[in-house]
């Protein structure tokens, strides 16, 4: 089997590289090599690769910058998916699709299922709504997996920002009136090596093709969240300016953005879970080992 996974270069497309190596023969490619604002370059991307499952890890991910640059988000987070797979689907492949809590409003206390209304609340939001329905309506072998608050080792995110400020200001304020589950890149790639493998299995034939939810389980607001990055940090011995417990938790409206976020965003996985055998672990766990991966490139007090 191979696999063609788009957006090699980030976070998520690091991870996939590993994640996928034991399921079938990886293609990765970069922006330079598969551009999403490019049809004519994915298209020569997967006539030259000609996968059995593209795995499209790359998007337009500046949540802020994309009220600025709303053309350009489209084309990369919503007509690029589309081009992709009706290519995916000339060529008889499976395509796995990357989305996000962002296609909610966040006015909803229980958390999401894939059924619910969707309501972007941003420009961001609105780019990937439009990616899964392009995918939706141009392959009918597809897994579409929504995620939230991605994080990873590898490449730029709340986690390792959280890290940096803790370690170079005299203070810290964080955003304590949002809610979701911080998920980890390895996790998302893991569990996508799973579909992939269970896909591989049966040819295809019976698969449960669909839009899924795919996060850590559990739930935490920003605040909470960078105070257990700090705690954990600091139990790995990192030297902190700002002690987690001094972190000041803020209101939305005192942090103002460009993009409005989703005040909850909480994804209910139990239709992946309950598909496809999968065990979802807390949001802590995932954490606690990234953080103790970085911790041991940091300098100790």
């Amino acid at each position: 089997m191979k696999i063609l996974i788009t957006g090699a270069g980030g976070q998520l497309g690091y991870e996939l590289q590993r994640s996928l190596a034991v399921v079938g023969e990886i293609v990765a490619v970069d922006r330079a090599r598969c551009d999403l604002a490019d049809p004519a370059s994915i298209r020569a991307a997967l006539q030259a690769a000609r996968p059995d499952v593209v795995v499209n890890a790359a998007a337009y991910t500046a949540v802020d910058k994309a009220e600025q640059e709303p053309a350009l988000a489209a084309r990369v987070n919503g007509d690029g998916p589309g081009v992709l797979a009706a290519e995916a689907r000339a060529l008889r492949a499976l395509v796995v699709h990357y989305s996000t809590d962002y296609v909610f409003d966040g006015a909803q206390r229980a958390p999401y299922v894939e059924t619910d209304a969707t309501r972007p609340c941003n420009a961001y939001g609105r780019t990937k709504l439009a990616g899964e329905q392009a995918v939706r309506a141009a392959a009918d072998r597809h897994l579409i997996l929504r995620t939230s608050w991605v994080y990873g080792a590898y490449g730029a995110n709340f986690l390792k920002t959280m890290l940096r400020l803790m370690r170079e200001r005299d203070a810290l304020s964080v955003v304590a009136d949002q809610f979701g589950a911080p998920t980890g890149a390895a996790l998302i790639a893991d569990a996508t090596a799973h579909l992939v493998a269970q896909y591989a299995a049966c040819a295809g034939d019976g698969f449960a093709y669909g839009t899924y939810h795919l996060a850590a389980a559990g739930r935490t607001s920003w605040a909470d969240y960078a105070r257990l990055i700090g705690r954990l940090a600091r139990d790995a011995g990192v030297a902190l300016k700002v002690p987690p417990e001094a972190i000041k938790p803020i209101g939305s409206d005192e942090y103002p953005l460009p993009a409005r976020r989703p005040a909850h965003s909480c994804l209910d996985t139990s239709k992946l879970r309950q598909t496809f055998g999968l065990a979802l672990p807390p949001w802590e766990q995932g954490v606690a080992q990234v953080v103790r991966l970085l911790a041991a490139t940091m300098s100790k007090p």
